[in-house]
Protein backbone atom coordinates (compact mmCIF):
# COMPACT_ATOMS: atom_id res chain seq x y z
CA UNK A 1 0.00 0.00 0.00
CA UNK A 2 0.78 3.65 0.12
CA UNK A 3 1.36 5.80 2.90
CA UNK A 4 2.47 9.23 3.68
CA UNK A 5 5.52 8.17 6.11
CA UNK A 6 7.52 10.85 8.36
CA UNK A 7 11.52 10.84 7.90
CA UNK A 8 12.39 13.16 10.91
CA UNK A 9 11.91 17.18 11.25
CA UNK A 10 10.81 18.69 7.72
CA UNK A 11 11.07 15.40 5.87
CA UNK A 12 7.83 13.22 4.51
CA UNK A 13 7.16 11.13 1.99
CA UNK A 14 4.24 9.16 0.25
CA UNK A 15 5.45 5.71 -0.54
CA UNK A 16 5.01 2.16 -0.94
CA UNK A 17 4.88 0.60 2.11
CA UNK A 18 3.93 -2.93 3.98
CA UNK A 19 0.49 -3.65 3.85
CA UNK A 20 -1.50 -2.96 7.39
CA UNK A 21 -2.81 -5.77 8.76
CA UNK A 22 -4.64 -7.91 11.72
CA UNK A 23 -1.56 -8.30 14.65
CA UNK A 24 -3.71 -8.93 17.47
CA UNK A 25 -7.35 -10.47 17.93
CA UNK A 26 -9.24 -6.96 18.93
CA UNK A 27 -7.40 -5.36 15.81
CA UNK A 28 -9.19 -4.46 12.41
CA UNK A 29 -8.04 -3.00 9.11
CA UNK A 30 -9.93 -0.46 7.45
CA UNK A 31 -9.50 0.91 3.75
CA UNK A 32 -9.00 4.10 4.56
CA UNK A 33 -11.46 6.35 2.16
CA UNK A 34 -11.16 9.60 3.71
CA UNK A 35 -9.21 11.48 5.77
CA UNK A 36 -7.80 15.24 6.48
CA UNK A 37 -4.69 16.99 8.34
CA UNK A 38 -4.57 18.24 11.77
CA UNK A 39 -2.05 20.79 13.30
CA UNK A 40 -0.80 18.19 15.70
CA UNK A 41 0.86 16.79 12.29
CA UNK A 42 1.91 19.48 11.81
CA UNK A 43 3.98 19.87 15.07
CA UNK A 44 4.75 15.95 14.42
CA UNK A 45 7.17 17.46 11.10
CA UNK A 46 8.24 20.62 12.92
CA UNK A 47 10.31 17.91 15.16
CA UNK A 48 7.70 18.60 18.28
CA UNK A 49 6.59 15.04 19.19
CA UNK A 50 10.41 13.11 19.82
CA UNK A 51 7.96 9.92 20.46
CA UNK A 52 7.27 9.66 16.80
CA UNK A 53 9.92 8.56 14.85
CA UNK A 54 11.76 7.73 11.42
CA UNK A 55 8.90 5.18 9.30
CA UNK A 56 6.00 6.19 10.93
CA UNK A 57 2.87 6.85 9.03
CA UNK A 58 1.14 9.99 10.01
CA UNK A 59 -2.40 10.86 10.95
CA UNK A 60 -5.11 10.19 13.26
CA UNK A 61 -8.08 10.66 11.85
CA UNK A 62 -10.45 8.95 9.04
CA UNK A 63 -13.45 7.61 7.53
CA UNK A 64 -13.07 3.99 5.92
CA UNK A 65 -14.29 0.46 5.31
CA UNK A 66 -13.55 -2.53 7.15
CA UNK A 67 -11.83 -4.94 5.42
CA UNK A 68 -10.11 -7.81 8.07
CA UNK A 69 -10.88 -8.47 11.40
CA UNK A 70 -9.15 -10.38 14.11
CA UNK A 71 -10.30 -13.38 15.91
CA UNK A 72 -11.93 -11.38 19.54
CA UNK A 73 -13.45 -8.53 17.63
CA UNK A 74 -17.22 -8.97 18.04
CA UNK A 75 -18.95 -5.13 16.89
CA UNK A 76 -17.44 -4.74 13.69
CA UNK A 77 -17.22 -7.37 10.24
CA UNK A 78 -15.76 -6.83 6.85
CA UNK A 79 -18.10 -4.25 5.02
CA UNK A 80 -18.81 -1.98 7.78
CA UNK A 81 -18.45 1.87 6.96
CA UNK A 82 -16.57 3.10 10.32
CA UNK A 83 -15.48 7.00 11.87
CA UNK A 84 -11.62 5.73 12.86
CA UNK A 85 -11.24 8.39 16.16
CA UNK A 86 -7.64 10.15 17.12
CA UNK A 87 -8.04 8.49 20.13
CA UNK A 88 -7.89 4.35 21.04
CA UNK A 89 -9.09 2.72 23.96
CA UNK A 90 -9.16 -0.80 25.73
CA UNK A 91 -11.84 0.28 27.96
CA UNK A 92 -10.36 -1.86 30.64
CA UNK A 93 -7.30 0.29 32.49
CA UNK A 94 -8.33 2.77 34.68
CA UNK A 95 -8.72 5.64 32.70
CA UNK A 96 -10.64 4.42 30.41
CA UNK A 97 -13.29 3.17 33.07
CA UNK A 98 -13.49 6.83 34.32
CA UNK A 99 -14.28 7.52 31.02
CA UNK A 100 -10.63 9.14 30.46
CA UNK A 101 -9.74 7.26 27.31
CA UNK A 102 -7.04 10.29 25.95
CA UNK A 103 -5.16 8.74 29.03
CA UNK A 104 -5.62 5.00 27.79
CA UNK A 105 -3.16 2.74 29.70
CA UNK A 106 -2.45 0.07 27.15
CA UNK A 107 -0.53 1.43 24.41
CA UNK A 108 1.90 3.66 25.66
CA UNK A 109 0.13 5.19 28.26
CA UNK A 110 -2.10 7.60 26.10
CA UNK A 111 -5.11 6.98 24.31
CA UNK A 112 -3.39 9.01 20.69
CA UNK A 113 -1.38 6.48 19.01
CA UNK A 114 -2.51 6.99 15.75
CA UNK A 115 0.52 8.67 13.47
CA UNK A 116 2.30 9.00 17.44
CA UNK A 117 2.86 5.44 18.67
CA UNK A 118 1.83 3.19 16.14
CA UNK A 119 1.14 3.38 12.13
CA UNK A 120 -1.65 6.38 11.45
CA UNK A 121 -4.48 6.97 8.98
CA UNK A 122 -2.92 9.38 6.05
CA UNK A 123 -2.89 5.87 4.05
CA UNK A 124 -4.77 3.51 1.83
CA UNK A 125 -4.79 1.30 4.67
CA UNK A 126 -4.57 1.23 8.30
CA UNK A 127 -4.64 -1.04 11.22
CA UNK A 128 -6.98 -0.52 14.16
CA UNK A 129 -6.23 -1.78 17.74
CA UNK A 130 -9.23 -2.23 20.29
CA UNK A 131 -11.22 -1.80 17.50
CA UNK A 132 -14.59 -2.78 19.26
CA UNK A 133 -13.99 -0.36 22.09
CA UNK A 134 -12.64 2.57 19.65
CA UNK A 135 -14.75 2.28 16.20
CA UNK A 136 -17.70 4.12 15.76
CA UNK A 137 -20.13 2.60 12.87
CA UNK A 138 -20.96 5.33 10.32
CA UNK A 139 -24.79 6.13 10.01
CA UNK A 140 -26.46 5.04 6.83
CA UNK A 141 -27.08 8.46 4.99
CA UNK A 142 -24.00 10.49 5.82
CA UNK A 143 -21.27 11.54 3.54
CA UNK A 144 -17.32 11.19 4.28
CA UNK A 145 -16.86 14.83 4.81
CA UNK A 146 -19.88 15.08 7.38
CA UNK A 147 -18.21 12.70 9.11
CA UNK A 148 -14.72 12.84 9.31
CA UNK A 149 -13.71 15.56 11.27
CA UNK A 150 -15.99 14.12 14.27
CA UNK A 151 -12.66 12.20 14.68
CA UNK A 152 -10.63 15.08 16.39
CA UNK A 153 -12.14 18.96 15.55
CA UNK A 154 -15.69 18.70 16.51
CA UNK A 155 -15.09 16.79 19.82
CA UNK A 156 -12.24 18.72 20.84
CA UNK A 157 -13.70 21.66 20.50
CA UNK A 158 -16.90 20.74 21.52
CA UNK A 159 -15.02 18.38 24.88
CA UNK A 160 -12.51 20.28 25.70
CA UNK A 161 -14.26 23.50 25.09
CA UNK A 162 -17.46 24.28 25.63
CA UNK A 163 -18.19 21.26 27.92
CA UNK A 164 -15.18 21.94 29.69
CA UNK A 165 -16.06 25.85 30.21
CA UNK A 166 -19.27 24.65 31.28
CA UNK A 167 -21.11 26.50 28.86
CA UNK A 168 -25.11 27.38 29.92
CA UNK A 169 -28.69 28.78 28.28
CA UNK A 170 -28.46 31.94 28.52
CA UNK A 171 -24.29 32.41 28.60
CA UNK A 172 -21.93 34.59 26.53
CA UNK A 173 -19.00 32.88 25.11
CA UNK A 174 -15.96 34.18 23.53
CA UNK A 175 -14.25 32.19 21.37
CA UNK A 176 -10.57 32.99 21.22
CA UNK A 177 -9.26 31.79 17.29
CA UNK A 178 -11.21 31.14 14.74
CA UNK A 179 -9.85 27.99 13.19
CA UNK A 180 -10.55 24.93 12.62
CA UNK A 181 -11.00 23.87 16.58
CA UNK A 182 -12.14 27.10 17.57
CA UNK A 183 -14.90 26.85 14.69
CA UNK A 184 -16.09 23.41 16.18
CA UNK A 185 -16.58 25.13 19.59
CA UNK A 186 -18.88 28.06 17.74
CA UNK A 187 -20.26 25.12 16.17
CA UNK A 188 -21.15 23.65 18.89
CA UNK A 189 -21.92 26.22 21.68
CA UNK A 190 -25.52 25.94 20.34
CA UNK A 191 -26.25 22.57 21.81
CA UNK A 192 -25.92 24.25 24.96
CA UNK A 193 -28.02 27.28 24.69
CA UNK A 194 -25.66 30.19 24.49
CA UNK A 195 -27.38 33.53 24.06
CA UNK A 196 -24.27 35.39 22.57
CA UNK A 197 -21.46 33.90 21.01
CA UNK A 198 -18.14 36.29 20.11
CA UNK A 199 -15.70 34.83 17.86
CA UNK A 200 -12.30 36.56 17.94
CA UNK A 201 -9.17 36.61 15.73
CA UNK A 202 -7.12 37.88 13.47
CA UNK A 203 -8.39 36.97 10.34
CA UNK A 204 -11.36 38.47 8.08
CA UNK A 205 -11.93 35.08 5.89
CA UNK A 206 -12.17 32.87 9.65
CA UNK A 207 -14.19 35.79 11.00
CA UNK A 208 -16.45 35.54 8.54
CA UNK A 209 -16.38 31.50 8.40
CA UNK A 210 -17.33 32.11 12.12
CA UNK A 211 -20.59 34.37 11.71
CA UNK A 212 -21.53 31.37 9.55
CA UNK A 213 -21.53 28.76 12.11
CA UNK A 214 -23.38 30.44 14.10
CA UNK A 215 -21.26 33.23 16.28
CA UNK A 216 -23.45 36.41 16.80
CA UNK A 217 -20.41 38.60 16.80
CA UNK A 218 -17.20 38.99 15.37
CA UNK A 219 -13.97 40.96 16.78
CA UNK A 220 -11.32 41.19 14.76
CA UNK A 221 -8.37 41.29 16.90
CA UNK A 222 -6.75 45.17 17.45
CA UNK A 223 -5.86 47.45 20.18
CA UNK A 224 -9.53 47.58 21.69
CA UNK A 225 -10.37 44.23 21.22
CA UNK A 226 -10.71 43.33 25.12
CA UNK A 227 -12.85 45.97 25.26
CA UNK A 228 -14.89 45.56 22.05
CA UNK A 229 -16.08 41.87 23.78
CA UNK A 230 -16.55 43.13 27.15
CA UNK A 231 -19.03 45.85 25.65
CA UNK A 232 -20.66 43.48 23.69
CA UNK A 233 -20.96 41.02 26.35
CA UNK A 234 -22.13 43.45 29.45
CA UNK A 235 -18.65 43.28 31.30
CA UNK A 236 -17.12 40.17 30.57
CA UNK A 237 -18.10 36.53 29.06
CA UNK A 238 -19.54 33.54 31.22
CA UNK A 239 -17.21 31.60 29.21
CA UNK A 240 -13.69 32.08 27.54
CA UNK A 241 -12.75 29.32 24.80
CA UNK A 242 -9.05 29.37 23.98
CA UNK A 243 -7.99 27.91 21.14
CA UNK A 244 -4.75 28.80 19.53
CA UNK A 245 -2.22 28.28 21.78
CA UNK A 246 0.11 31.30 22.00
CA UNK A 247 0.84 33.01 25.55
CA UNK A 248 -1.07 35.90 24.38
CA UNK A 249 -4.24 34.88 23.31
CA UNK A 250 -4.40 32.98 26.73
CA UNK A 251 -3.75 35.99 28.52
CA UNK A 252 -6.67 37.37 26.15
CA UNK A 253 -8.95 35.06 26.78
CA UNK A 254 -8.24 35.32 30.76
CA UNK A 255 -9.40 39.28 30.43
CA UNK A 256 -12.36 38.75 29.01
CA UNK A 257 -13.57 36.40 31.84
CA UNK A 258 -16.04 38.00 33.92
CA UNK A 259 -16.39 37.31 37.62
CA UNK A 260 -17.22 33.53 38.21
CA UNK A 261 -16.74 32.34 35.00
CA UNK A 262 -14.64 29.75 32.88
CA UNK A 263 -11.69 29.73 30.74
CA UNK A 264 -11.55 26.85 28.67
CA UNK A 265 -7.68 26.09 27.19
CA UNK A 266 -7.94 23.79 23.74
CA UNK A 267 -4.65 25.55 22.15
CA UNK A 268 -1.63 23.20 22.21
CA UNK A 269 1.12 25.33 24.17
CA UNK A 270 4.20 24.72 23.19
CA UNK A 271 6.41 27.41 25.81
CA UNK A 272 5.35 28.24 29.12
CA UNK A 273 2.94 31.00 30.16
CA UNK A 274 2.67 33.45 32.38
CA UNK A 275 -0.71 34.24 33.93
CA UNK A 276 -2.04 37.11 36.31
CA UNK A 277 -2.87 35.20 39.04
CA UNK A 278 -2.71 38.40 41.49
CA UNK A 279 -5.76 39.57 39.43
CA UNK A 280 -7.04 36.02 38.76
CA UNK A 281 -7.56 34.76 42.27
CA UNK A 282 -9.98 37.38 43.34
CA UNK A 283 -11.82 37.15 40.17
CA UNK A 284 -13.26 33.17 41.07
CA UNK A 285 -12.73 32.18 38.05
CA UNK A 286 -11.82 28.42 36.60
CA UNK A 287 -8.95 27.44 34.01
CA UNK A 288 -9.83 24.05 32.08
CA UNK A 289 -7.47 22.56 29.79
CA UNK A 290 -7.14 18.81 28.27
CA UNK A 291 -6.68 16.29 25.83
CA UNK A 292 -10.04 15.25 23.90
CA UNK A 293 -11.71 12.22 24.93
CA UNK A 294 -13.68 11.52 21.85
CA UNK A 295 -16.49 10.01 24.14
CA UNK A 296 -18.77 12.67 22.35
CA UNK A 297 -18.75 10.70 19.13
CA UNK A 298 -21.93 9.29 19.66
CA UNK A 299 -23.79 12.22 20.64
CA UNK A 300 -22.53 14.19 17.67
CA UNK A 301 -22.92 11.62 15.12
CA UNK A 302 -26.52 12.06 16.53
CA UNK A 303 -26.54 15.52 16.25
CA UNK A 304 -24.69 15.57 12.22
CA UNK A 305 -27.73 13.05 11.13
CA UNK A 306 -30.48 14.93 12.37
CA UNK A 307 -29.22 17.82 10.51
CA UNK A 308 -28.47 20.33 13.57
CA UNK A 309 -24.98 20.28 13.07
CA UNK A 310 -23.36 20.58 9.46
CA UNK A 311 -19.83 19.10 10.14
CA UNK A 312 -18.86 19.48 6.54
CA UNK A 313 -18.71 23.08 6.23
CA UNK A 314 -15.26 22.70 8.17
CA UNK A 315 -13.88 21.48 4.87
CA UNK A 316 -12.79 24.32 2.71
CA UNK A 317 -10.02 22.31 0.31
CA UNK A 318 -10.45 18.52 -1.12
CA UNK A 319 -7.25 16.54 -2.32
CA UNK A 320 -6.43 12.84 -3.73
CA UNK A 321 -3.80 11.29 -2.06
CA UNK A 322 -1.18 11.65 -5.10
CA UNK A 323 -1.85 15.70 -4.05
CA UNK A 324 -0.88 15.07 -0.16
CA UNK A 325 1.96 17.47 -0.38
CA UNK A 326 -0.16 20.23 -1.86
CA UNK A 327 -2.48 19.66 0.99
CA UNK A 328 -0.16 19.57 3.38
CA UNK A 329 1.08 23.05 1.80
CA UNK A 330 -2.60 24.78 1.59
CA UNK A 331 -3.02 23.78 5.91
CA UNK A 332 0.18 24.83 6.78
CA UNK A 333 -0.52 28.35 5.26
CA UNK A 334 -4.32 27.92 5.98
CA UNK A 335 -4.87 31.62 6.42
CA UNK A 336 -3.36 32.84 3.16
CA UNK A 337 -5.29 29.95 1.50
CA UNK A 338 -8.55 30.72 3.22
CA UNK A 339 -8.45 27.44 4.36
CA UNK A 340 -10.13 25.26 7.78
CA UNK A 341 -9.73 21.33 7.33
CA UNK A 342 -8.97 19.51 3.89
CA UNK A 343 -10.22 16.86 2.81
CA UNK A 344 -8.11 13.77 1.57
CA UNK A 345 -9.52 10.49 -0.57
CA UNK A 346 -8.04 7.73 -2.74
CA UNK A 347 -9.09 9.48 -5.83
Amino acid sequence: MKALVYHGPGSKAWEEVPDAAVQEPTDVVVRVETTTICGTDLHILHGDVPAVTDGRILGHEAVGTVTAVGDAVRAFAVGDRVLVPAITRCGRCTYCQRGMPSHCLTVGGIGWVFGHLVDGTQAELVRVPFADTSLYRVPDGLRDEQVVFLADSLPTGYEVGVLAGNVRPGHTVAVVGAGAVGLAAVLTTGLWGASRVIAVDTNKFRLEKALEFGATDAVEVGPGTVEEVRRLSDGGVDVAIEAVGYPETLRTACALVKPGGSIANIGVHGVPVELPMQDMWIQNVTLTMGLVDTVSIPTLLTMVASGRIPAEKMGTHTFTFDRIDEAYDVFANAAANEALKVVITPG
